[in-house]
């Protein structure tokens, strides 16, 4: 059995970070894992931001409504499971994720948790497990499953790197440059014709 994994934010739908900083105004939250690694890091990073500035999960759930798929994205991920299984797996959160769930046509998703207080504070993150996208394709391989993976970060190269089949997608040009073995393209067509010929 083939399965295709793929990342969320940066393939499907824009980074929600980014987003999020462009509606408050707070540059710094657009640091994202394409310029950092260590999501760990990175996540205490934005919690210390929202709480210096008094922002809970509402208002970025807010912002998360207004938030369309990328351009194309309906029609790949559409044609994509028509051909095979795909799940979506991502280090964002299941507050986060649902209303753009919705809007992608509720395919499977593998995420995280918030932990959030009684006044809508985000005060901290349930990881679902350890390197969670590695972990999670090396677990479907476990199943029986032939694993075809694509993302965009940082924290996307170990199940690109680990699956029979991995890409890049609208990566950054370092990430390219670093990894110059793993194919890397940025229209939709390019990855599913690859994906195709993985199948």
């Amino acid at each position: 059995m083939k399965l295709v994994c793929l990342d969320l934010e940066g393939v499907l739908v824009p980074e929600i970070w980014i987003a999020f900083a462009e509606e408050t105004g707070l540059e710094e939250l657009k640091k994202t894992t394409r310029d950092e690694p260590d999501y760990d890091k990175l996540m205490q990073y934005r919690l210390d931001i929202l709480a210096e500035n008094n922002l809970g999960l509402e208002q970025i759930q807010n912002t998360i409504e207004k938030i369309d798929p990328l351009p194309g994205a309906i029609e790949f991920l559409n044609e994509l499971r028509e051909l095979t299984q795909v799940v979506i797996i991502s280090d964002t959160f299941s507050e986060f994720a649902k209303p753009l769930m919705k809007k992608l046509g509720y395919p499977t998703l593998f995420c995280n948790d918030l932990d959030v207080a009684d006044d809508g504070k985000i005060t901290g993150i349930k990881m679902r497990l350890e390197d969670s996208k590695l972990n999670t394709v090396k677990a479907f391989q476990l199943a029986g499953c032939e694993t075809i993976a694509s993302g965009d970060s940082f924290n996307d190269l170990g199940m690109i790197k680990q699956s029979q089949h991995g890409f890049l997608f609208r990566s950054t040009e370092s990430i390219k440059k670093d990894y110059p073995d793993v194919p890397a393209f940025e229209e939709y067509d390019e990855l599913l014709v690859a994906i195709k010929k993985s199948l």
